[in-house]
């Protein structure tokens, strides 16, 4: 590997408007949006790069299920909610491969997760200034320059560092997204190597042994637990399944998924929901784990047929199926099996459940921004529970010494909502980006997306057709 190179006069004559690191769905969007504007091309042109640091693109490999659909429609692709005659639209990735045609009759509006990823893989392989075996390891201002400075580490194909590189860049854009979530009391043993303890992540690599175990157990009751669950019992023999499913919550709840529950996951509630006050926001997102913790209805109805099959010729099928259970402590047996310690958390009981594998369906977490922005960390304005505050353009709020802007995806939860990893906002914020950042309205962007009025403080002109009325505060009413 070579030492750090010293950056040529070209490198710091022609920086670039953004540099996006992480190169996953929502910074793709964001690079499909920005690829019409680049090098003056389009009316705003933008110079951008983006660094990932995997060799290729792939989207949850471990969850790519035979039949396993997508919970947003085919309209939630790249680039399609922000502007639908874009080259990037998956209605475009199906006429390149000669596929427009079988699609339309398939009559598919939400389709499999694969054939999402195989979209994503086709805009990566297509798209320029995309860089993949690029780690990004440190983000600085450059007071002298006005500029940040990027330092990364190209990468060889074992992911081995091959040599250094720094750019230079006015703006950022955050997407390195998120990171599988293991409970503490379970963490021990996924670092150990016997009996399989692993996340819903890694499943589809792990699943031939899985099979091959005696008995299993899958923690978890979202969409990736829902899955892993029905795809184990279908490839389980009769009477011999073998298999617990375990979760914290009171049921195995369906998503919410009704037309207007589903206005939660506009622009209209974005927007709602970062003007209130942080401990509201807080008190929030809790309570709306069913807007997108939930299991599609589909995939309840397909458990509950496949379970029913199993009882045509008389007897129950070995399946136990206990919401409302928390994993206490764990630990392993014999060094092949693993013991869980549970509660029942209405009943207040405990017990013990000797499994030979578990799956992990636990989520994933925001990965923190803290390292790769330590440079930036004393130009960061934080809140009260000292996360990064970021304001409704999407932008980190910095000191105002630096005139460049740090913009962020699938990080702020906290301050815009259960919208924030939703497939179906990733245009929309793309184009609020690149409007942000070059100061036009390079993507037109709509004034009202719901029907939902979600506060009192609306100030549409009265009148105006397909605008909600002026509110007038209860307090100054005659």
């Amino acid at each position: 590997m070579t030492g750090t190179p010293a950056p040529g006069a070209h490198d710091l004559d022609r920086p670039h408007d953004l540099v996006g690191i992480g190169i996953g769905p929502f910074n793709l969007s964001l690079a499909a949006l920005a690829h019409g504007l680049r090098h003056g091309e389009g009316p705003g042109g933008i110079a951008a790069v983006f660094y990932e640091q995997r060799p290729a693109f792939h989207w949850h490999p471990g969850l790519l299920i035979d039949g396993a659909t997508l919970q947003v429609p085919f309209l939630a692709d790249l680039v399609t909610l922000a502007d639908p005659a874009n080259r990037w639209s998956f209605l475009n990735y199906l006429k390149a491969r000669d596929r427009l045609f079988p699609f339309y009759f398939s009559e598919k509006f939400h389709i499999q997760r694969a054939e999402y990823d195989a979209y994503c893989r086709w805009v990566s392989g297509l798209l320029p200034g995309l860089h993949f075996g690029h780690q990004v390891d440190a983000v600085r201002w450059n007071p002298e320059r006005s500029l940040f400075e990027v330092d990364f580490t190209r990468l060889d194909a074992h992911g081995e560092a091959e040599s250094l590189g720094r750019t230079y860049t006015r703006h950022i854009a955050l997407g390195i997204g998120t990171e599988p979530f293991v409970p503490e009391p379970l963490k021990p043993l996924v670092e150990a190597p016997a009996a399989p303890v692993l996340h819903s992540a890694d499943y589809l690599e792990h699943r031939e042994r899985l099979l091959a175990a005696g008995h299993i157990t899958v923690i978890g009751s979202g969409q990736s637990g829902a899955e892993v669950f029905l795809d184990l019992l279908r490839a389980r023999p009769a009477g011999a399944e073998k298999i617990h499913w375990l979760t914290r919550t009171e049921a195995f709840a369906p998503m919410e998924y009704s037309k207007l529950g589903l206005e939660h996951f506009t622009p209209d509630y974005t927007r709602y929901f970062h003007a209130l006050p942080e401990a509201v926001r807080d008190g929030l997102v809790p309570q709306q784990w069913q807007l997108h913790k939930g299991i599609d209805a589909d995939t309840i109805g397909a458990i509950h047929e496949e379970l029913y099959r199993r009882t045509l010729h008389g007897g129950w099928p070995d399946a136990v199926l206990t919401p409302g259970v928390q994993v206490r402590t764990a630990g392993r047996v014999a060094t092949t099996k693993v013991e869980l310690h549970l509660e029942h958390l209405q009943q207040g009981t405990r017990s013990r459940l000797t499994t030979d594998a578990v799956v992990l369906a636990t989520g994933y977490r925001e990965r923190p921004l803290d390292r790769i922005l330590a440079g930036l960390d004393p130009c960061m304005r934080r809140d009260s529970s000292g996360r990064p505050r970021i304001d409704d353009q999407f932008r980190l709020v910095l000191d105002p010494a630096l005139t460049g802007s740090v913009y962020v995806q699938n990080a702020e939860r906290h301050t815009h909502g259960v919208g924030t990893p939703d497939l179906g906002l990733a245009s929309w914020r793309s184009a609020t980006i690149l409007n942000s950042l070059t100061g036009k309205e390079l993507y037109p962007l709509p004034r009202r997306t719901a029907f939902t009025s979600f506060g009192l403080e609306r100030r549409e002109a009265p009148g105006v057709p397909g605008q909600a009325p002026h509110l007038v505060p209860l307090d100054d009413r005659c």
